[in-house]
């Protein structure tokens, strides 16, 4: 059987040199594309040794989950950047606000809103990406395209760090269009960041321009 240490670093290494090659064939730094590791539903024990290997940037999809494994594994493990890469309640805002270090998922007025007043009151500015529904799917978060001018002057109103946008593609169809579009709304709003690609297609997405790869199952196997 495998040890846990030396097969978390065996992958992390894997993933750096696939990002390392895909970035250098789209004629882009490897440094210019951050890897978020996705460990959603893995215990802490599972999370460790990727952060021995030298991991530092981690996404939880839920506050809860994230208030629940983190703290410890900060005071164990010294300075992580903890994004939250899944859906947020407006009532989770405080919360998320206090934990994360980026948030992936904004995506509604009453979200923006409720951002705007928690980091007002926490005295901190935490980065924030527009989720985009690049696919118009009806069962799936993120603003409708045609509603993303008017939510990223809301939060340019309320003071939000917006820094980028983000997508999920829809399942099961090629991706690199929706990857494609996502860069062109990004440029076509002035931002920077590109929060697109997983697991199965983040090469793709760093060749139309990913600055932030979200990648579970690559890095930990199964979900736990």
């Amino acid at each position: 059987m495998t040890d846990p240490a030396t097969e978390a670093a065996t992958r992390l290494a894997e993933i750096q040199a696939r990002i390392a090659r895909t970035a250098q064939i789209a004629g882009r730094k490897a440094e210019d594309v951050t890897l978020v590791a996705v460990s959603k539903t893995h215990p802490a024990e599972r999370i460790a040794p990727l952060i021995a290997a030298g991991q530092r940037v981690f996404g939880e999809n839920r506050v809860q989950e994230a208030a629940e494994k983190w703290p410890a594994l900060r005071e164990a493990h010294g300075s992580i950047e903890l994004h939250l890469v899944g859906q947020l309640q407006s009532n989770k805002a405080d919360d998320a606000v206090a934990l994360f270090d980026c948030i992936h998922s904004v995506d509604r007025p009453s979200l923006v809103s409720a951002l705007g007043k928690a980091m007002d009151k926490a005295g901190r500015q935490v980065p924030c990406f527009v989720q985009v529904n690049i696919g118009a799917e009806e069962q799936k978060g993120g603003c409708a395209i045609a509603d993303l001018p008017a939510l990223l002057a809301e939060a340019r109103a309320a003071n939000l760090p917006v820094i980028g946008l983000m997508c999920v593609p829809p399942l099961g169809i090629e991706p690199a269009p929706f990857f494609a579009l996502l860069d062109k709304l990004a440029a076509d709003n002035g931002l920077a960041g590109r929060s697109m690609g997983m697991s199965d297609d983040f090469e793709t997405a760093i060749m139309l321009g990913a600055t932030h790869v979200r990648v579970g199952s690559a890095l930990f196997g199964a979900r736990g």
